[in-house]
């Protein structure tokens, strides 16, 4: 009794000390952000010009770093330092899990509201979105400010007239204010990312922000070169839009890539409006790879000075990339396919135990035999702690690749082996549905699949008598009976038993097409066994059990090496050549080259990190089967055998308190949501557009305070 007291206060202490160093790193990281966010706002402004801009043309002079060195220092390490200290962050966070049940000063602030244009929004995004609008016209018009106090000068050097003047510094200050958008928009799509996982975000949920972002940037870059293109018509002067490299107001700067960056974003606009992406997504996916193209001519354009600004962005960008290309590599071990009557199938996949990931994760998975170019994004239902040696996604039919996908599962003559790559899986660092006295979880169709791993978790916890689990009420609606199959996925594979789960779950089930219940009985699900090639290997982490340390350490020691070898070749290289060679024309080649270095620090540490873990992986995996052969004796088959065996053999009982299923009607929200009882009540959606708004509208309106309100969406 005394060593349990003595254990309890220990790791009461160690969590008490692991949460001061958790404030400290968000306080440090607040005073950084800040600074960075100050750069910004003094860059348009005569101080950045009179006192910034002679130190950083001096530096130009500096025999190791040039022009790089002060930019890389104000725009670039501050971003990357909040990076390392946020995996630090969410490293010391991992495994824990908020149950605390204190009244939240931000309640009101977190309340949805539906803006048109925008969607579901809450007050906190509002706020962030409309200080990041300030930003750029704040931006915007100093800029406009400091260039037409020298207007009249240059319309006289130039010989324009004034209000062509006036238009050619104007398209100059759209493109410039476009940069503030071009640098945050690749921080919501690092699906990695340790910023993201900082702020308790996650890739998925983040994804409208790169929508808006996308927009705004293409916007201002459309009428940047518009602008230019009909200044340069006005003035006669068409040819410069076919020039390479030349200096323009003291400024190097590259026509022909701008243009060519222009039409590579144009051609990605034109299919990122919701009307062609889901009708067209192919399309859409085709097209957007277009980014590459888009960087590089970006970077063409306007030379070393932009590529530090926008470098954070892209630099954490291309390590998570470069760890995705190095995960899609590997063929992962299939073992086995649950095919459902509603045309859904669920994949069933081997995974290490060393692979650890939160409820509503995602997992991108390929399939070869159909496109070995797509890629395409699945919820995981299956829970690490409850299936610790099976991974598991829910496919349904929406689309040409998965209905090839289902055909091809569910043929009589089914094949033996289905070769597959995935990345990931994705998903939020912790979780907080502990909190609440109650869960109401809605679902439309497929979208009861992410509420299906927060089930199994909630079950696992429940089994384990870990803690307290939330009252659970799920409300699906599908279009017809047989969707109803889809229900029977709540039971895992493998894992705790039914009897021992104290799980308070309500179903209500809604059938909208159908008003009576069909006398015949539903087909029953059919297990499909596949036979892996012994190449193919189990699920892993990607950079083992400490990942977040793991790509701290990426991060860092990749912009160390990066500066150095900078360092070296600027030393010996450029600097001897610089003083007697034309700089305009030196201009690409030492961008291309410092874009190289980058890429070449990045891959080498990322390589690096990823095969050392990899061979633990292989190491840790060889270890358990060894074990769990010589306990076995070798006579029982794999372990997905006996979880296969397992399946077919569990009875048809079930954790639900209480199941209704409603034919001929849809779910009265509003009645429920506020018939719920509970000082806390988490309202989780996922579904059509329409449901999410619903369920918003309900708990913004004010009717009852107790309503958490959460949409779980993964098309936008």
């Amino acid at each position: 009794m005394e060593e349990d007291k003595m254990l309890s206060a220990s790791h009461g202490g160690g969590a008490k000390a692991t949460n001061i160093i958790r404030g400290a790193i968000v306080g440090l990281c607040i005073i950084v952000f800040l600074g960075y966010i100050m750069m910004w706002c003094i860059m348009p402004t005569d101080t950045y010009y009179n006192k910034w801009v002679p130190h950083i043309m001096a530096s130009t002079n500096s025999t190791y770093f040039g022009l790089q060195g002060p930019i890389l220092l104000d725009f670039t390490f501050p971003i990357l330092f909040i990076a390392v200290m946020g995996c630090i962050y969410t490293h010391l966070g991992k495994g824990m899990e908020s149950s605390d049940r204190k009244k939240d000063p931000f309640k009101k602030l977190r309340r949805p509201m539906i803006i048109k244009g925008l969607g579901i929004v809450n007050w906190i995004e509002l706020f962030f979105f409309a200080m990041f609008i300030l930003l750029c016209l704040w931006y915007f018009s100093s800029f406009m400010h400091f260039w037409y106090e020298k207007i009249n000068m240059e319309a006289m050097s130039r010989g324009d007239k004034l209000w062509q003047a006036k238009l050619e510094r104007f398209a100059l200050v759209i493109g410039l204010a476009g940069n503030v958008c071009l640098t945050f928009l690749f921080f919501p799509v690092t699906r990695g990312s340790s910023i993201l996982a900082f702020l308790g975000l996650t890739s998925e949920a983040s994804i409208k922000y790169h929508i808006w972002l996308g927009h705004l940037s293409m916007t201002m870059f459309t009428a940047h070169g518009f602008s230019y293109l009909i200044y340069w018509a006005l003035t006669h002067r068409l040819s410069e839009a076919l020039k390479w490299d030349e200096m323009w107001d003291q400024t190097y700067v590259n026509n022909i890539a701008g243009e060519l960056c222009l039409l590579s974003g144009l051609v990605m606009w034109s299919t990122t409006f919701p009307s062609i992406r889901r009708r067209m997504f192919e399309v859409f996916y085709y097209t957007h790879n277009l980014y590459i193209l888009f960087i590089i001519f970006y970077i063409l354009h306007k030379g070393l000075f932009f590529i530090c600004i926008m470098l954070p962005g892209m630099y954490l960008f291309v390590i998570d990339r470069f760890l995705r290309f190095l995960q899609s590599r590997q063929k992962v071990r299939l073992v086995s396919a649950r095919v459902l009557p509603c045309e859904t199938v669920e994949l069933n996949f081997s995974k290490s135990r060393a692979l650890n990931y939160t409820p509503t994760s995602t997992m991108f998975v390929s399939i070869p035999i159909i496109s070995k170019l797509q890629w395409h994004p699945f919820t995981v239902t299956s829970n690490s702690r409850l299936e610790p040696d099976t991974l598991s996604v829910v496919i349904k039919c929406e689309g040409s690749w998965t209905k090839k996908l289902y055909d091809l599962i569910s043929s009589p003559s089914s094949v033996d082996r289905l070769q597959a790559s995935i990345e990931g899986p994705y998903g939020p660092p912790t979780t907080h549905f502990l909190r609440h006295d109650m869960l109401v979880m809605v679902s439309g169709g497929s979208g009861i699949t992410p509420f299906i791993s927060i089930i199994r978790d909630l079950m696992f916890m429940s089994s384990a008598r870990k803690c307290k689990t939330p009252k659970l009420l799920l409300i699906s609606t599908f279009r017809n009976s047989s969707h109803l199959s889809m229900l029977d996925l709540l039971l895992p594979v493998s894992g705790a038993s039914a009897g021992s789960c104290n799980l308070d779950l309500q179903i209500e089930a809604y059938v909208t097409r159908e008003k009576v219940q069909p006398l015949e009985k539903a087909e029953p699900a059919r297990i499909i066994r596949f036979r892996p090639l012994p190449s193919d290997s189990p699920i892993s982490p990607n950079l083992g059990k400490n990942s977040w340390l793991w790509l701290a350490a990426i991060i860092s020691s990749s912009f160390v090496i990066f500066l150095f070898i900078l360092g070296i070749i600027t030393r010996y290289y450029i600097y001897p050549i610089d003083h007697n060679t034309n700089k305009v024309n030196l201009m690409t080649q030492r961008t291309v080259l410092t874009t190289l270095i980058i890429c070449f620090s990045i891959a080498i540490t990322a390589t690096a990190a990823f095969l050392w873990n990899k061979n633990q992986n292989v190491k840790e995996t060889k270890q358990i089967q060894d074990l769990e052969d010589s306990t076995t004796g070798g006579s029982s088959g794999s372990m997905h055998d006996a979880a296969d065996r397992e399946l077919e053999s569990l009875p048809h009982q079930s954790l639900v308190k209480s199941m209704k299923v409603h034919y001929g009607a849809r779910p009265d929200l509003k009645r429920i949501l506020l018939q719920s009882k509970g000082s806390s009540i988490g309202a989780l959606v996922c579904g059509p557009k329409q449901m999410r708004h619903d369920v918003a509208a309900i708990c913004s309106s004010g009717l009852a305070e107790n309503l958490h309100f959460e949409s779980i969406s993964f098309s936008w």
